[in-house]
């Protein structure tokens, strides 16, 4: 099956159809958003390495999204266009359980999204990536200006504000990819809507009071006009009544950049890791990374493994395939060999090819195991890592209790162990593909020369 060739037709008739079907009102959910949205889907998705088909669902399954909007409005567009996805792929030969897949990646994105499989996740992490992006205001607006126009009636700054923030209150990305680069920002964002929603809370308070208390007194004669407070910088950052700074501010949005920039340094932050506005003149808090630098440690330690896993598992394979040819050649050839004397250096050559090959393979995933114990000294040098089962198998219960309980009290020996995990997964992961390689390249090579060696001695060398 074409899955490319399928995609692009798919992507062209999406398009034909936004420009066929073009709606004034649709001013967020429109072209531009569904090409973002696929976009982010193909990122996601190749970050997770999916195979063909499953990229294939993901990528139609973007395109298709929202596309009901033109045949019914916001109110269960997703199973319209889910519908139309269905019929488009019946005339392309696709098999029917992909496109059930598609059908439910569209039919989970309906808030709130109930994605089940990897596919239906990286589709609605796609569909609201800009709540976790600079962008979010702008396309915040933008869907306040479409509702408005599909109601035909105005929404007000403070509902439109409030259900915004129940929004992203609610909201969790469902892949780690996501987590670990837009949770920072989504965060940044939930933040600056509470703190807008606070400001209006306190004017309307503060006018209460003065209405209470016989005198108004209007913006103008307070030097400030309410709209500059309440709109107090958005994530970009601002400047605050008094002097602080909005959080954001001059800062990066990319979840990796705070992680090396921050790193271990900042300062522990509140539990929920929310950025907080301090009091008035003083500056706010900066908020620790916390779960963006676990997610760091964890998806990279998930891929060492996997990428461990398939050296493993090709090495395997390597060893199976020379074992076979090794028995068919002892059990066949060998024996026949005083019978066809000019096949005997060709065989010799394909012997020692898999001899070198299954070598090389046992070399490739031979584990090293360390001593097994630690000393007082290392834990007090903070040399030893105590998440590598090498380092301590050998020891105690309690000698290894003591020893987490103190990495656990100590954040610099906590991080520095995780750091040193990964690095030394690292070279265990270039060694042991170097000798696959390796073991590739003498198998490829050996092979060619064998069977070479094979014609000549057929072809120039005939038994006589």
């Amino acid at each position: 099956m074409d899955y490319r060739s399928i995609t692009e037709q798919a992507q062209h008739y999406v398009r034909t159809y936004f420009d066929t079907h073009a709606d004034d009102h649709l001013i967020y959910h429109n072209l531009y958003h569904t090409e973002q949205v696929e976009k982010a889907a193909t990122q996601i998705a190749r970050h997770y390495n999916l195979n063909e088909t499953d990229l294939f669902i993901v990528q139609v399954a973007a395109w298709f999204h929202d596309i009901g909007y033109f045949t019914g409005g916001a109110a269960g567009h997703e199973e319209r266009g889910a519908k139309l996805a269905e019929d488009y792929m019946k005339g392309t030969g696709v098999e029917p359980t992909v496109v059930d897949g598609i059908r439910k990646c569209i039919l989970a994105t309906q808030i709130p999204q109930r994605a089940v499989s990897l596919t239906e996740q990286i589709v609605c992490d796609a569909d609201l990536v800009h709540l976790g992006t600079s962008d979010f205001e702008e396309r915040n607006k933008l869907m306040r200006k479409e509702a408005e126009a599909l109601r035909h009636d105005k929404i007000s700054k403070e509902d439109w504000r409030k259900s915004a923030i129940r929004l992203l209150e609610g909201h969790q990305y469902y892949t780690d990819f996501c987590r670990l680069l837009l949770n920072d920002k989504q965060r940044e964002n939930l933040a600056q809507l509470k703190h807008k929603e606070e400001e209006h809370e306190h004017e309307h308070e503060r006018h209460g009071a003065e209405e209470r208390g016989g005198v108004v007194t209007t913006a103008t004669e307070k030097g400030m006009g309410i709209g500059e407070q309440a709109s107090v910088g958005g994530p970009g950052g601002g400047t605050l009544p008094g002097g602080g700074k909005m959080p954001g501010g001059g800062h990066s949005s990319d979840g990796v950049e705070k992680l090396v920039r921050k790193h271990l340094q900042v300062e522990d932050a509140q539990e929920s890791q929310l950025p907080t506005t301090a009091e008035k003149g003083k500056k706010v808090k900066k908020k620790d990374p916390g779960r963006g630098i676990d997610t760091v440690f964890r998806i990279t330690s998930n891929n060492n493994q996997r990428l461990s896993s398939q050296a493993d598992s090709k090495a395997h394979i390597l060893i199976q395939v020379n074992s076979i040819i090794i028995s068919v050649l002892l059990s066949l050839l060998l024996r026949k060999i005083e019978d066809h004397t000019n096949l005997a250096v060709p065989a010799i050559i394909l012997l020692t090819v898999n001899l070198v090959t299954i070598i090389f393979s046992i070399l490739a995933t031979r584990p090293h195991i360390p001593p097994g114990k630690f000393t007082p000294e290392d834990l007090e040098e903070k040399k030893v890592n105590l998440l590598f089962f090498g380092n301590f198998y050998k020891m105690s219960l309690e000698e290894y209790a003591g020893g987490m309980l103190q990495l656990m009290e100590d954040r610099d020996f906590l991080y520095g162990s995780l750091i040193r995990d990964v690095y030394y997964q690292g070279i265990a992961l270039g060694k042991k593909y170097r000798w696959l390689r390796l073991s590739y390249n003498v198998f490829m090579y050996g092979l060619i020369a064998s069977v070479i060696s094979f014609l000549i001695a057929a072809l120039v060398y005939p038994q006589k």
